[in-house]
């Protein structure tokens, strides 16, 4: 099963709300955070919302 590693790499201050909630429902909550989260549709929306915030791999 292919999972995906996020790291935030930017800080969210100054960013919209929702932007900032979404790194929370990720797990993120501080720059060089790293979450380990399963590779589903659910997942990589959120990721696309926050792209320039965040840094993706995936591990299979």
């Amino acid at each position: 099963m292919v999972q995906l590693k996020v790291t935030q790499v930017r800080s969210a201050i100054g960013t919209k709300p929702n932007q900032r909630a979404t790194l929370r429902a990720l797990g993120l909550k501080r720059i060089n955070d790293s979450v380990v989260q399963q590779d589903r549709p659910e997942i990589r929306g959120m990721v696309a919302t926050v792209p320039h915030l965040v840094r993706v791999e995936e591990i299979s």
